[in-house]
């Protein structure tokens, strides 16, 4: 049926159905079609769509209803899902197995369930789990390949920190990166800031505490095809203010409640004029306040601290936000 769609390039098309699913635009109504290199979104209301995405007439085909765990349940439930794996947090083991049992009978492609069973803990942030489901294949049930804006991750959610929530805001970041940069990631992870930024063109350093973590990193630049853009290393991050001193274009300091202790290594990171990315958990009376003061005090009178944007991530927990601080540090002559 011919319906208004947007028209993007393969290669984009993941990033731009996000970004209309974020603005409620995509019609859930009709499936997506393929046609020589092109995919057609079908969208509800084309005069919404932002000016820079073109909207044409297609023939897409009417989606099949899928039936949802909520279908099942009669009531919506928590969950995210990485990759092939479905993440539940519930304290009541029964309604836990409740919810497990709905998404496994429901459309939704996946292959393990797995509830939170502790808090963020440790220098290496990683969880326990309780494993609710499991089709028994050969890889561990807390282990998958996620794929955001057109990169995949290789992940063990038992081995290292991972939040498919924060897609939207590591975009954002990602889009400001332009090709030749010097981008260090102070706090890398398996690479969801570091392997999109080596694909936007810049040179990147990233680095982390849990070897775990630098291990999948590498393993996903090579999946990426950007391993000769990205040097990896496994310890403090303080430990290469020397070899990368005035070094940065570009700091990721994703470490919410203890970034802003490392604003010394991040000044020190900084070459003439350095974005920085510092993000942090703080009460919402003043959710900038500690990062940007810490940053202050750290640049003297080296560094001129001009703020790019204060933007909420998301609610943490009551009365405490996610934020990131977007400063750039000028050299002063």
């Amino acid at each position: 049926m011919e319906r208004p769609c947007v028209a993007v390039a393969r290669e984009d098309g993941e990033a731009t159905r996000q970004r209309l699913a974020e603005a409620d635009l995509v019609d859930q109504e009709y499936g997506i079609e393929h046609s020589d290199g092109d995919l057609f979104i079908p969208v509800t209301d084309p005069d919404s769509v932002p000016a820079d995405l073109p909207v044409v007439s297609h023939d897409v085909p009417a989606r099949t209803p899928q039936r949802t765990p909520a279908d099942l349940l009669g009531f919506e439930p928590t969950y995210e899902r990485l990759g092939d794996v479905v993440l539940v947090d519930e304290d009541d083991p029964e309604r836990a197995e409740e919810i497990t049992e709905a998404i496994v009978e429901s459309d939704i492609p996946v292959r393990s369930v797995l509830n939170r069973d502790s808090k963020v803990k440790g220098e290496t942030r990683v969880r326990d789990w309780v494993v609710l489901a499991d089709e028994g294949e050969q890889r561990p049930p807390t282990e998958t390949v996620h794929r955001e804006y057109g990169h995949e991750f290789a992940v063990d959610v038992a081995e290292v920190y991972f939040s498919p929530r924060l897609a939207t805001e590591r975009h954002r970041v990602v889009e400001q990166v332009e090709p030749g940069e010097h981008a260090l990631d102070m706090f890398a992870g398996v690479g969801p800031y570091a392997i999109p930024m080596a694909d936007a063109g810049a040179e990147v350093v990233a680095c982390d505490l849990n070897p775990d973590a630098i291990a999948y990193l590498e393993e996903n630049a090579e999946r990426n095809g950007v391993a000769d853009r990205i040097t990896t290393h496994v310890g403090d991050v303080r430990e290469l203010t020397e070899e990368y001193e005035n070094w940065a274009d570009r700091l990721v300091m994703n470490l919410p409640h203890t970034a802003a202790e490392f604003a010394d290594t991040a000044v020190a990171f900084a070459g003439e004029s350095c974005v920085v990315h510092l993000y942090d958990i703080q009460h919402e009376d003043a959710p900038f306040e500690r990062g940007r003061s810490a940053l202050e005090e750290a640049a003297g009178d080296e560094y001129e601290v001009t703020t790019l944007e204060e933007r909420v991530v998301r609610s943490y927990a009551p009365h405490e936000l996610n934020v990131c601080l977007d400063t750039r540090l000028d050299r002063i002559d």
